[in-house]
């Protein structure tokens, strides 16, 4: 591997910038039930293409028995929601809403933005806890990130409410979906103040999956009544500060490209055959950063090595640039053969060079 002159943040920062990096960020996130799967074998892969894996040994603890672990596992959320998980390693997904009925709504409390953090699917992380690991970042010369919560807005109404609940809110328009969104933008907006205390961040990153497969969960303009106003304002105050806004949104998403990045995000971590290449490279190529979520449901895990190589090389030609505005994320999940993870690493050894 070809050793990179630039530190990993400055890279990244000229990447979303625009800035003319040495290379196109790249990197490779192993869930858990492949780690302990391949065990050794992924080791050494990972050791060898660090600059893809960030990979640390003896960072994983490995259960009794390789492969997947099933569990039953149930645990209530910082705002109530109950969640069941099945697969160690896996999120799970909310069984029971706190706001199923509009009648709990009077009495509902949100969590106190001075306790900390909130994690999507668990509790509340303090905010000592949190400026602690921002401080070490800082120290060490990383990119110093602010970590909002993933499933902030959309997801979280739908936690919430439920999901088919939600949609029918939003067609019969009930005067408390409306308070309900703007309690969630205040709470969220007081997470963020709290952040901003905070000097020297590179970036926020939100998750919040808006699209199916082949298409959004709502209409655009449906998005543009509920969720825009609350992005830009989340998003507005971030960029007020100069900060760089990161927004990772898994499924079909180009109904909203436009008003995405018209609320301010920065950089967009999106999938790419769910959104198109072609799409990607006519609608946001240029306009904001890409973070390309590479794809995780067909390709890495049942294709041939050699496709994987070939593709990786047209993400570079199609989205590439040598000024910048090209990062590319790849999800590995079972079935995902070990040769394919190491087609993955030596494509982006490769052809991320610019």
């Amino acid at each position: 591997m070809v050793k990179p002159r630039l530190s990993f943040r400055e890279n990244y920062l000229r990447a979303v910038d625009f800035r003319g990096p040495e290379y196109i960020p790249a990197h490779i996130s192993v869930f858990w039930p492949l780690w302990n799967t391949y065990r050794e074998k992924l080791e050494e892969i990972a050791i060898k293409y660090e600059m893809f894996f960030g990979f640390k040994p003896g960072s994983i603890e490995y259960a009794d028995k390789p492969g997947l672990i099933y569990i039953d596992e149930y645990r209530h959320d910082a705002f109530g929601c109950l969640w069941h998980f099945n697969i160690k390693g896996y999120q799970g997904q909310v069984v029971k809403h706190p706001l199923e009925d509009w009648s709990k709504f009077k009495d509902f409390v949100f969590p106190d933005p001075d306790e900390g953090v909130p994690v999507e699917s668990n509790g509340l992380i303090p905010w000592e806890e949190v400026f602690e690991a921002m401080d070490k970042a800082k120290d060490e010369g990383r990119l110093v990130v602010a970590g909002m919560p993933h499933g902030f807005f959309f997801q979280r109404l739908y936690y919430l409410r439920g999901f088919k609940n939600l949609l029918s809110d939003f067609i019969r328009k009930p005067p408390e979906i409306y308070e309900l969104v703007e309690k969630l933008t205040e709470y969220n907006l007081a997470l963020v103040e709290r952040f901003l205390k905070f000097k020297g961040i590179d970036l926020f990153s939100f998750g919040d999956d808006l699209g199916l497969q082949d298409r959004m969960t709502v209409s655009p303009e449906t998005f543009r009544e509920f969720i825009f106003p609350a992005y830009k304002k989340i998003f507005g105050r971030i960029r007020s500060k100069g900060i760089r806004v990161r927004l990772h949104t898994d499924g079909h998403i180009m109904e909203v490209a436009d008003q995405l990045i018209e609320a301010g995000v920065t950089i967009l971590n999106i999938q790419d055959r769910i959104n198109g290449l072609e799409n990607i490279a006519k609608l946001i190529k240029g306009r904001t950063a890409v973070d390309l979520d590479i794809d995780r449901q067909k390709l890495i895990p049942y294709g041939k090595p050699d496709e994987i190589k070939e593709y990786i090389k047209r993400v570079v030609e199609l989205l590439g640039s040598k000024k910048g505005g090209l990062l590319m994320y790849a999800e590995i999940h079972p079935p995902t053969p070990l040769e394919n993870i190491k087609a993955l690493a030596e494509a982006f050894d490769k052809y991320t060079w610019l």
